[in-house]
């Protein structure tokens, strides 16, 4: 079993001071692990630099046991993402979208119709197994690229507000195959703003807010959104007395 994904002591920010810095997170295999923060917190930057999207000023991040910039071929192939929304293709039908996705993921030709298949069936697409994707309706392309980021069954998965658009039965439909994969072995981080959701999918639950690691939530808790306001609040608060007593 591998370490999972690791990151220590990383740091990238944008021009007036967003991002992210000095971030430690340990995402272990067989766990699935919540991001969550406040809009503008440093969610999707941190997602983005885990997965090789964009390039840390500093620290270390590592997928697999190998370090994020040399990872062999194989350790990508078993990583299933989804970041910023579903990456689809609009004039590729639903079943093409899939195909693509697994050749794109090393699934041996001869796997990928039935892989297909059983992907459309679990993720409710079969009656637009034959529509172009750009005819799709919002959820609909989100389940689709939920689709194509799990259908591998990847050890390693990374998911940014993965229930955006879903129905309520696609939420449950998320929440029961991330379990099942975590339950697999699989390292999942997923970020997300629905605490209530979150509590019930999470092994661990870590706070961002302005960029930083501030906190830990106890998934199941009570006063979940209670205890994540005063978390952030006190941060902000910190921030601001550092600010002003600063010459």
């Amino acid at each position: 079993m591998s370490s999972g994904m690791v990151l220590s002591g990383v740091t990238r920010t944008y021009a007036g001071g967003a991002g992210i810095s000095g971030v430690d997170l340990k995402v272990a295999p067989g766990q699935v692990h919540a991001l969550v923060g406040l809009n503008g917190a440093g969610k999707s930057t941190l997602m983005k630099v885990l997965l090789g999207m964009i390039r840390p000023a500093s620290g270390t991040i590592r997928i697999g046991d190998y370090p994020v910039r040399s990872a062999p071929a194989e350790v990508w192939s078993r990583v299933g993402h989804l970041v910023e929304g579903a990456l689809i293709y609009g004039e590729f039908t639903v079943a093409g979208n899939l195909r693509m996705s697994a050749a794109l993921h090393g699934v041996p030709r001869s796997r990928r119709d039935a892989l297909v298949g059983t992907s459309i069936e679990e993720f409710g697409l079969s009656r637009y197994a034959r529509r172009r994707a750009r005819t799709l309706s919002f959820g609909n392309r989100q389940r689709l690229g939920l689709a194509a980021a799990l259908q591998h069954d990847p050890d390693f998965v990374v998911l940014d507000e993965p229930t955006t658009g879903l129905d309520p039965s696609g939420t449950i439909l998320l929440r029961e195959e991330l379990r099942r994969r975590a339950g697999a072995g699989a390292a999942i981080l997923i970020s997300s703003h629905h605490l209530d959701e979150v509590s019930r999918v999470a092994d661990r639950i870590t706070v961002i807010n302005d960029g930083r690691i501030i906190g830990r939530l106890t998934p199941g808790g009570s006063e979940l959104e209670r205890a994540f306001f005063a978390l952030v609040l006190a941060d902000d608060e910190q921030r601001r007395s550092r600010a002003e007593e600063a010459p």
